[in-house]
């Protein structure tokens, strides 16, 4: 878990960082360069990075939450349906570890998803502030990037998020598919669990 959030963290630092930088422009983020090379300067952000990415792995669960407990609703028809195979699947050690690592593949793309467009437009506002050549080519293409690996990471939750859920109900015996749903197809190794 510390690690999922630091890594989610590094993402709202770094787009944070660029904020300020398009606030402050060239002159003053010139004077300030070396101080953030400092080993104090690192400390801190660290330990900026870890508490960011609590806020925003909490955040990103938040506004995904509507969504997620759609997806769940495919495979657990009920709150408690749900509940109870979490409880069965505990009893089993090695499929509860394969399912912490699927939880923690799912809030590293759910985070990265907002990192990427925190980034995409913080990165647009720098480059605004900044004169360089072949501005405007540079302004097009990070947007579109950010937008894409947005997208993906979208894209990767999801098909996580459903994994995890259709393993869950046939490791524990509660699928209730409907059989006009398609299951979806992911390595094995993905394991169940909802995203807290």
């Amino acid at each position: 878990m510390f690690i999922e959030v630091l890594v989610i963290g590094i993402g709202a630092l770094t787009a944070a960082a660029l904020l300020l930088i398009a606030l402050i422009g060239p002159a003053t983020t010139a004077k300030l360069a070396p101080v953030a090379g400092s080993s104090g300067a690192t400390g801190v952000g660290l330990a900026t990075a870890y508490a960011l990415g609590i806020l925003l792995d909490r955040a990103a669960d938040t506004i995904l939450t509507p969504y997620r407990r759609r997806l769940r609703t495919r495979f657990f028809s009920t709150n408690s349906a749900y509940a109870g195979a979490r409880l069965r699947l505990a009893a089993f050690p090695v499929l509860a570890a394969r399912a912490d690592y699927a939880r923690s593949r799912m809030r590293i793309c759910r985070g990265w998803l907002f990192n990427s467009l925190a980034l995409t437009m913080t990165a647009d506002l720098a480059m605004l502030r900044y004169s360089f050549d072949h501005r405007l080519l540079t302004l097009y293409t990070a947007t579109a990037l950010g937008l894409v690996t947005a997208f993906g990471f979208f894209r990767a939750w999801r098909a996580l998020t459903l994994t995890g859920y259709r393993k869950l109900a046939e490791q524990t015996g509660t699928s209730q598919i409907s059989p006009s749903l398609p299951a979806q197809t992911q390595p094995d190794s993905v394991s169940p669990s909802e995203v807290q």
